[in-house]
């Protein structure tokens, strides 16, 4: 039986995006255009700088790296010489809960996180940081620690494929691990600081004690939350009948019923308002990642593309 790639992914299929991740940038310089930008300012602190030496003035240096102090002392111009922190560590966080088992017009949320994250970490990798990951569903969370590894990246990949081809419609959660802030405690205890977290999910089941847990983690660490949404979530429009389908089962909905419209869009849009508004009021990044549009183009729009690949 063939896979339709709307619906579920494959470890082929996440392997293969390697090349459409070159290119992406993490860096907080923005295209004009970005989501990043205006309200959506990036907060990201890119790599720092780590202060090596003071030495003398040499012709071409920047005046700004003089040290005044010391040149007063001395009576002869010096600098202050740092060099480009190499490693930043980067925790991919994946949702692949039954919430994210849904998709109106392109692809299932859970596929857009799945290569969301995939393509990440590709290109944190081959920048030359460690990758670690989170991934979770209702019944079960993985964590792996951050490494400089392909294979370890694989391994992620492996647990991000597995995840989500238990997801159908039928599925039964045998057991339940608690609400959403247990995956942002696990974050909290796999990070120490200076980490980059990205956290894919549609944020199904936050609440009022999630924010403190994000601001927390964000006071020492760029946090990113790609926020996974179907179109649906920001346009649903009485429409009679619709079908909703997995790939295998269907079930209709009638979207007429004005209690069940309210109810769908208050649901759906309230939740993504809510993250939105978090991020003026905690340092974190929120990227509204569509399940209607394809993943890889949406990402490079919103990150931007490296003139030269170089860091991050």
């Amino acid at each position: 039986m063939s896979i339709d790639p709307r619906v579920h992914v494959t470890l082929d299929h996440l392997r293969g995006l390697e090349g459409a991740a070159r290119g992406l940038s993490f860096l907080p310089q923005q295209p004009s255009r970005s989501v990043l930008n205006g309200r959506h300012a990036s907060r990201l602190r890119g790599r720092g700088l780590n202060f090596e030496e003071i030495r003398n003035y040499l012709p071409g240096d920047d005046i700004r790296s003089i040290d005044w102090k010391v040149t007063a002392r001395t009576g002869e111009p010096h600098v202050r010489v740092f060099t480009e922190e190499r490693d930043r560590p980067a925790l991919l966080v994946v949702d692949q809960r039954m919430s994210m088992f849904f998709g109106s017009r392109l692809n299932m949320k859970s596929v857009t996180a799945a290569e969301a994250a995939t393509l990440a970490g590709f290109r944190i990798l081959s920048g030359g940081d460690r990758v670690g990951s989170i991934v979770f569903d209702e019944e079960e969370l993985v964590a792996l620690r951050p490494q400089r590894s392909r294979r370890a990246l694989y391994a992620t990949l492996e647990n991000i494929a597995r995840f989500n081809g238990r997801l159908e419609a039928g599925r039964q959660v045998q057991r339940r691990l608690g609400s959403f802030n247990r995956v942002l405690d696990a974050v909290t205890r796999l990070v120490t600081h200076d980490h980059l977290i990205v956290l894919l999910s549609d944020c199904e089941g936050i609440d009022d004690a999630s924010q403190p847990r994000l601001a927390a983690l964000s006071a020492h660490n760029d946090v990113v939350i790609a926020l996974v949404h179907d179109p649906m979530a920001r346009q649903l429009e009485p429409r009679g009948r619709v079908v909703v389908s997995d790939g295998r089962l269907q079930v209709e909905v009638d979207l007429d019923r004005g209690a069940t419209h309210e109810a769908l869009v208050s649901f759906s849009s309230g939740r993504l308002q809510r993250v939105l508004d978090w991020q003026n009021q905690i340092q974190l990044s929120v990227l509204p990642l569509s399940a209607g549009e394809a993943t890889a183009p949406q990402l490079r729009r919103m990150m931007g593309r490296l003139a030269v690949p170089r860091g991050r």
